[in-house]
């Protein structure tokens, strides 16, 4: 008997990529990964020497608070405070989730129903469409890979009819595109969305991997009157390298923040105590030493990845200007091929995996995007793999 929801879904086809690899490996072919945003450094130092010491406490190990213990709320406050000049009151405008994907998958069952729609980017990060699928509420799809006709398109179509979405959902520096904005960005999509009676969902999860700084991303929450419609995302996976310990946050706008820990409430306690001690100290200026370094190593490493498909492949790509991703149209001489059949191939034939870019949305097809998660040793031999196809 077929579910209702599960038959909805699409196929996950990070799940598909997944099989692929398994397959490659069976030929003998070793996988050189792409594919996926895991980092691949190690935490900041003083970050992994304090969980040291905590998980040897018993009285740490058990049932956590939902929506996050208030040392962690405090320390999120204090960040948005030292990074963007931001005030945030930790009892009501701030709470943790088990990563930023729980916590807006989370808020999608909290405020959705079947009269009300979303309008989402097409492409976006997959959770920011299929959370709120769901939660069986209705989407649009803005189909714009650049900021600017994004909200462009998005003002168009508000304007043109009487049924108003609930919400908008924005990610800067994005995740796939490695898109980013500028404060101008945010101060005209709130002066709308507030026009419009228009709730705002921001993820910034990419917001402290920025190459250089006229090129710092904001939050949207440094937008006067913002948090009258805003709430936005985070978390410490990317920025601190500790993808593993789902710990995410979510603050602004006081009535989606109580919707959201009201819904937590009832599916969740929050991460295990220890990790969410160690994210509070992640958050402190203590790491800004590590963030600085991290940063360089994507951008070499960007500028690296760029350069050598280039010169070996012929493969021309843009270098980003944030996030740890690289997103690409296919090369051209493979251009007649679905970017899952492009990704395929690099799989079956080079043991070389990618993320196709229809995995993000139909304006993705086309497209690839590759992690920078490896060494330029890895990326030499990913090349010579690829290289006998490119010639």
């Amino acid at each position: 008997m077929p579910f209702y929801l599960t038959k909805k879904l699409p196929p996950y086809i990070f799940a598909a990529i997944y099989h692929l690899k398994q397959e490659a490996v069976a030929r003998g072919l070793e996988i050189i990964d792409f594919g996926m945003g895991n980092p691949d450094s190690a935490p900041p130092q003083h970050v992994m020497d304090r969980l040291a010491e905590l998980v040897r406490d018993p009285k740490l190990f058990g049932y956590s608070v939902t929506g996050g213990i208030d040392i962690l709320k405090k320390s999120l406050c204090d960040y948005y405070q030292r990074r963007f000049g931001v005030e945030l009151d930790y009892k009501s405008e701030s709470l943790v989730t088990i990563g930023a994907k729980e916590g807006i998958a989370s808020l999608a069952t909290a405020i959705s129903d079947d009269k009300n729609y979303i309008c989402i980017p097409s492409p976006s990060y997959p959770i920011h469409s299929f959370g709120f699928v769901i939660a069986k509420t209705n989407l649009h799809h803005i189909e714009a890979i650049a900021a600017s006709d994004f909200l462009a398109q998005f003002k168009k179509h508000v304007e043109s009819t009487s049924h108003k979405p609930q919400a908008v959902i924005v990610s800067y520096p994005c995740n796939p595109t490695t898109e980013i904005v500028g404060l101008d960005f945010y101060e005209e999509l709130v002066a709308f969305c507030r026009k419009h009676q228009i709730y705002i969902i921001s993820d910034i999860a990419y917001a402290e991997l920025y190459f250089d700084e006229k090129d710092k991303p904001h939050s949207i929450l440094e937008v006067k009157g913002a948090k009258d419609i805003a709430i936005e995302f985070s978390s410490i996976s990317k920025s601190y390298s500790m993808a593993g310990c789902r710990v995410g946050f979510a603050c602004g706008n006081k009535d989606l923040v109580g919707a959201l820990y009201k819904i937590k409430s009832y599916l969740n306690y929050g991460s295990f105590n220890p990790l969410q001690m160690v994210a509070a100290e992640a958050l402190t200026a203590k790491s800004d030493e590590y963030l600085q370094n991290l940063r360089q190593l994507y951008k070499s490493r960007g500028k690296f990845l760029v350069d050598i498909f280039a010169r070996e492949l012929g493969w021309s790509i843009e270098k980003p200007k944030a996030s740890m991703f690289i997103w690409t149209a296919l090369p051209k001489k493979f251009s007649h091929l679905s970017s899952f059949d492009f990704c395929k191939k690099m799989i079956l034939t080079c043991g070389v995996a990618m993320s196709p870019g229809s995995s993000f949305g139909k304006s993705g097809e086309g497209f690839v995007r590759l992690s920078l998660i490896r060494s330029e040793e890895e990326v030499r031999q990913a090349v010579a793999k690829m290289k006998p196809l490119f010639l």
